[in-house]
């Protein structure tokens, strides 16, 4: 089953985004009180301005990005890629749920081998570790916008 037209719109949007590495339009396609899953930690990152981080900076974390099978399923994707992080070379894939408005709701990054895993998460603490946690904080406090 192709994808919900609505969840198709944001689809292509975002394999243009990846493609042109330009995400100043990603929040048009994440919801509000969308939730990315890291393959760095089990704790969720809720809301869009956090998801719009991760997901932005880990695009630039990413060498040779490359995508090379879609599952997509109704309001569901798989998309396997590959890439490296300076030696470290990796598989990995998107799990991604739309909601009806088509906006991503959920994503989650699973990626192999553990070095991989390590090499990201290493990279993307230290680029946006302190703004991360900022915006947690801000989230558990209620002042995050």
């Amino acid at each position: 089953m192709p994808l919900a037209p609505a969840a198709q719109k944001s689809f292509t949007k975002w394999l243009a985004m990846i493609a042109e590495n330009d995400f100043r339009d990603l929040p048009s396609i994440i919801a509000a009180d969308a939730v990315f899953r890291s393959p760095v930690g089990l704790r969720p990152y809720p809301g869009r301005e956090l998801v719009c981080l991760l997901l932005s900076t880990a695009a630039g974390v990413f060498e040779d990005f490359k995508y090379h099978r879609e599952f997509l399923d109704g309001e569901n994707a798989a998309l396997e890629f590959s890439a490296h992080i300076g030696d470290v070379e990796l598989k990995a894939v998107h799990l991604i749920r739309f909601n009806a408005a088509g906006e991503f709701v959920e994503i989650e990054k699973l990626v192999r081998p553990a070095e991989g895993v390590k090499a990201l998460g290493n990279a993307m603490a230290a680029l946006i570790g302190p703004q991360v946690k900022a915006l947690r904080a801000a989230r558990v406090t209620g002042t995050a916008t």
